[in-house]
């Protein structure tokens, strides 16, 4: 108390986070019939509050799943891509003929894929 004048103590909290509180009580309102009917009202808030931060958190979780799947399409599609180029520039330089030297360039091939 400062003055005789209580402080909210939101207004204490960093600009941000001021905000996200603000966005993440909004997002709990909509729980209000059922939280209202409990026997400690803000243990229930809190409880719908956490529920709303694990809802964004699943569906965060479910989006970096989706996109390191397409992260990995990606990288294989490069990888292909990668050994094609090198055996193309190999088999230039060597210039196979027989099926042993084009085996020999795949091993070419396959140890310069480590790299």
């Amino acid at each position: 108390m400062l003055f005789g004048e209580e402080a909210d103590w939101k207004e204490l909290l960093s600009g941000k986070a001021q905000v996200e509180l603000a966005e993440l009580i909004e997002k709990t309102k909509q729980h209000r019939c059922a939280y209202m009917q409990a026997d400690d009202v803000k243990i229930a808030q809190l409880w719908a509050a956490l529920t709303e931060i694990s809802i964004e958190m699943k569906y965060i979780k479910d989006m970096l799943c989706k996109l390191e799947t397409f992260a990995k399409g990606f990288s294989s599609i490069g990888e292909i891509a990668k050994r094609e180029a090198i055996k193309e520039k190999v088999s230039d330089l060597v210039k196979p003929k027989t099926s042993s030297e084009r085996e020999e360039v795949e091993k070419i091939v396959d140890t310069l894929m480590e790299f």
